[in-house]
């Protein structure tokens, strides 16, 4: 029997993630995942491909914005933005995001070593409009859709071929099941778990980000595990671990829900 393992949020794209026991899914994404993003001067956005030392900074949601925690600064409060909007880009997307206040400006750039500002996305809904293979959606600011679907039993199955095993931190999935068999989620087209049903559209192509300790910050190996999943898991577009879905219907999903496979390929 499928169910779901774990949940997981990053409510600041590419800081620390966060496991809950719930999460509501909207059709952006999940409640509080990736509606916040750091951006360069220009308003180019920043991740860990380029700064790995963002995966240090812990997030904390509070009903007015964020609390934000770093090993050797002192903890600080984000309050909601309440300023005009200015366009980012990410991944080519321009996007209208409420730009946040100068303090967390000056915090975020002293931690991760350059000039950076914290935005936030308060219109989701319109805020980015995209479209894949006939389907017109919003999403958030995850890469390229609003939820990601992995399987424990394709990280063991990846760990048993791996030098050293890796956590399934290092892919910062929304929405990991268990009971499966290894890369069943290739097949899966439609999920129901409660009144919640998950269209899987794309496979994930998978970049250095992987390769960062998601606790540390720091790079054990930089070939790591992309190397070995390249010897089995590419495929055209790139190097695949775990599965893109779109929210078909909304609602809320808790960790140990059953979950049905309504559509497979």
């Amino acid at each position: 029997m499928l169910n779901v393992q774990s949940l997981h949020i990053y409510p600041v794209k590419s800081l620390h993630g966060i496991s809950v026991p719930r999460l509501r899914l909207d059709p952006w994404g999940g409640e509080n995942d990736r509606r916040w993003l750091i951006v360069d001067p220009q308003g180019q956005f920043i991740t860990q491909r380029s700064d790995p030392v963002m995966a240090t900074i812990r997030v904390t949601v509070t009903p007015d914005g964020l609390f934000l925690a770093c090993d050797g600064k002192n903890d600080l409060v984000v309050p909601s933005p309440q300023g005009s909007h200015s366009p980012v880009t990410v991944w080519g997307d321009t996007v209208m995001a409420v730009d946040g206040e100068e303090s967390t400006a000056i915090w975020l750039s002293e931690v991760i070593g350059r000039p950076c500002r914290l935005v936030y996305m308060d219109q989701p809904q319109t805020a980015r409009r995209k479209s894949w293979d006939e389907h017109d959606f919003s999403n958030s600011f995850s890469d390229g859709f609003p939820v990601l679907v992995c399987t424990t039993a394709s990280l063991d199955d990846l760990n048993g071929r791996l030098p050293t095993a890796i956590p399934m931190a290092r892919f910062r999935p929304n929405l990991v099941i268990d009971g499966a068999e290894p890369w069943d989620e290739d097949h899966w087209l439609r999920l129901r778990i409660g009144t919640v049903e998950l269209s899987l559209v794309k496979p994930c192509s998978r970049c250095v980000m992987t390769t960062v300790d998601q606790e540390t910050g720091i790079i054990p190996d930089k070939k790591e595990p992309l190397r070995t999943l390249a010897t089995f898991r590419k495929q055209e577009g790139g190097v695949m671990f775990g599965q893109n879905a779109l929210v078909s219907r909304t609602g809320t999903i808790t960790e140990g829900d059953a979950v049905e496979v309504l559509e497979t390929r």
